[in-house]
């Protein structure tokens, strides 16, 4: 598609024209699918309200694009309020505990009430949310990292 046709569309504005201004500023295919990744992932982490922090520790840490990554965290935060009770439900039955009677408009029920009690409520199964969290991630981040990798590299290619 050329470049002038894709000021025309969504993803060509939103998407594909943001990750070629990175590539031409020397970012690497490789970072910038690492963003992808760890944004993505780190989105969906199942303590909400941590995310934002998350992304940017990583960012300092890998030496990622912040702004890349916190997009990337941004888009997926849908994804993490969709995964959150299954990550909660299936931490619970990992560890052999009973399914939790709780839904998401519940969860937010109880933020609004007392965020501290919810805390005390819902922390243990939170912290086997993490751990199913940790079991999945590193392969969901590879999956990612691999499938963003390439068409970058081949956009890199293009432009160059």
């Amino acid at each position: 598609m050329q470049l002038a046709r894709l000021r025309h569309t969504f993803i060509g504005r939103r998407i594909v024209l943001p990750l070629l201004e990175l590539l031409r500023q020397g970012v690497t295919p490789e970072k910038v699918a690492a963003a992808i990744a760890i944004g993505a992932i780190l989105g969906v982490f199942p303590v909400l309200g941590s995310t934002t922090i998350l992304c940017a520790t990583a960012a300092a840490v890998f030496r990622l694009n912040l702004p890349l990554i916190q997009i990337v965290n941004t888009v997926v935060y849908p994804l993490q309020l969709i995964l959150l009770i299954p990550m909660l439900q299936l931490g619970q039955r990992l560890f052999g505990q009973p399914p939790l009677p709780i839904t998401l408009p519940r969860v937010f029920d109880m933020i609004r009430a007392s965020v501290w009690n919810t805390i005390a409520t819902l922390g243990a199964a939170t912290g086997r949310a993490v751990i199913v969290w940790l079991c999945l991630s590193w392969i969901a981040a590879l999956a990612i990292y691999f499938a963003a990798v390439t068409p970058l590299r081949i956009l890199k290619r293009r432009r160059e």
